[in-house]
C-alpha cells in the first residue's frame, strides 16, 4: 500500500502533499552541520509552496537570520489542489487570499524583532507580512513554474528547495538542472530510474539526501485523500498523514554522509555467515547471464575483496560514497536486455565497482 501511494498521486494528479516540519528540519540540519555557511548570503526559492501554508517557507523564514540568508522567495500557483485546506501558518492573511488562492509571491530580505518581544520568531514574520506591503505581491500569471515570471525568480535564486508536483517531476528537474542551480527536492525512489535522472547520478551531479524511506514521518494530505493502509493516520493536530517507504530527497548540495565509506564484508570468509537467506551457505555470488558481474542482492552484502563489477539494488544509492565506488551503468546487460540470473530477471540493479580497482 505504501508504494502505491505516490503512484496513485501521479495518476490522480494529487500533486501536493504537504511536507512536515520535522522532515525538513532533519534534512536541512545535515547540510548545515557539514557546511555551516552553505546558505549564507544566498537566495532560496520555494516555487511550489503557498507561503501561508508551506512548512518550507515557515522553516526558512524562521531560520532566515541563523542561516544568513540574503533573500527568501515563495510562490503559490493557481489551482493548487490543497490550497486553503490546511491551517494557515499565520493569524494574518488577506481576506481575498483566504477565499481564492490568487497566485502570489512572498519575498523576505530581512527578519527583525519587529514586535519588540526580545526574540525573532514567526510572530515577526507575520508582522512583516501584515505591515510591509512589498513583502506580498500578486503574480501577473498563474504561478506555474514553467512561466517566464517564475523562471525569472529561478534565475535569481541560488537554491531551489521544495516538494515539486509529482506528475511534473521530470519536467521540474529539467527546469532546475537547465538553470544550473543547487537544489533539494522530495522525490519517489523510482525517479532514480528515469532517463533524465540516472545520468546525473552516475556523473555525480546529483545524489540522494539524508531522508530515506521510513525515515520520513509522512505527508499531510487533503481531507479528500483516502487514509488507506496501516501507515496512514490522523495526528494530534488533526492533520491527515500518509507515510510511504519509497520517499527520498534528491540534491546536489553536499553533505557528510555521502563521503562515509560503506562497511563491507569479506567475500571468502563471511559469505556463509550472511544474515540474508538468499546468499547464506553459498561459496560464491551468482553471476549474471548477460554481463560479467556478480549479483549482490543486498547493500550490506557488498564484498570488499571483489575487483570486478557488481550489481546492487537501487537503494544502494542512499549509502553510495563516490570516493569508494564507481557507477558503471543501470539495469541492462551486454545484450541491452535486463540483467538476468539463470534466465530470471531480478529487481533493477545498478552496476558498480570499487574505485581502487
Amino acid at each position: 500500500m505504501a508504494t502505491k501511494t505516490f503512484e496513485n498521486a501521479k495518476k490522480n494528479k494529487a500533486d501536493e502533499f504537504y511536507t512536515q516540519w520535522i522532515d525538513i528540519e532533519c534534512e536541512i540540519q545535515a547540510y548545515i552541520e557539514y557546511n555551516p555557511d552553505v546558505f549564507r548570503g544566498k537566495t532560496v526559492l520555494c516555487p511550489c509552496d503557498d507561503p501561508f501554508e508551506s512548512n518550507f517557507f515557515k522553516f526558512f523564514a524562521l531560520h532566515f537570520n541563523k542561516f544568513g540568508l540574503k533573500k527568501l522567495i515563495a510562490t503559490c500557483y493557481i489551482g493548487s489542489p490543497i490550497a486553503s485546506t490546511q491551517l494557515t501558518l499565520f493569524d494574518y492573511e488577506p481576506d481575498e487570499n483566504k477565499t481564492t488562492r490568487t497566485p502570489h509571491k512572498i519575498v523576505i530580505t530581512d527578519v527583525a524583532d519587529y514586535n519588540d518581544d526580545g526574540a525573532v520568531n514567526l510572530s515577526d514574520v507575520e508582522w512583516l507580512l501584515a505591515n510591509k506591503k512589498n513583502a506580498l505581491t500578486r503574480l501577473g500569471g498563474d504561478g506555474d513554474f514553467r512561466s517566464n515570471e517564475i523562471k525569472a525568480l529561478r534565475d535569481e535564486a541560488d537554491f531551489v528547495i521544495t516538494n515539486p508536483p509529482f506528475s511534473l517531476f521530470r519536467e521540474f528537474m529539467l527546469w532546475i538542472t537547465d538553470a544550473d542551480k543547487q537544489y533539494l527536492v522530495i522525490s519517489n525512489m523510482n525517479a532514480i530510474t528515469y532517463k533524465e535522472i540516472f545520468p546525473l547520478i552516475k556523473e555525480n551531479r546529483m545524489w540522494m539526501g539524508l531522508g530515506f524511506g521510513r525515515n520520513f514521518k509522512g505527508f499531510i494530505v487533503p481531507k479528500s485523500y483516502p487514509l488507506n493502509g496501516s501507515e496512514a493516520r490522523i495526528d494530534e493536530q488533526g492533520n491527515r498523514i500518509v507515510s510511504t517507504n519509497n520517499t527520498i530527497w534528491l540534491t546536489n548540495i553536499d553533505h557528510g554522509r555521502r563521503h562515509q565509506p560503506l562497511q563491507l564484508m569479506t567475500m571468502d570468509k563471511n559469505l556463509k555467515l550472511s544474515k540474508h537467506k538468499e546468499i547464506k551457505g553459498k561459496n560464491s555470488y551468482d553471476m549474471y547471464d548477460n554481463y560479467d558481474a556478480i549479483e549482490v542482492p543486498f547493500t550490506d552484502a557488498i564484498p570488499s575483496d571483489y575487483d570486478g563489477v557488481m550489481g546492487v539494488p537501487i537503494s544502494f544509492l542512499h549509502k553510495y560514497c563516490p570516493e569508494q565506488f564507481e557507477i558503471i551503468k543501470f539495469r541492462k546487460g551486454d545484450d541491452d536486455k535486463d540483467l538476468s540470473v539463470r534466465g530470471k530477471c531480478p529487481y533493477f540493479r545498478i552496476l558498480i565497482k570499487h574505485k581502487s580497482s
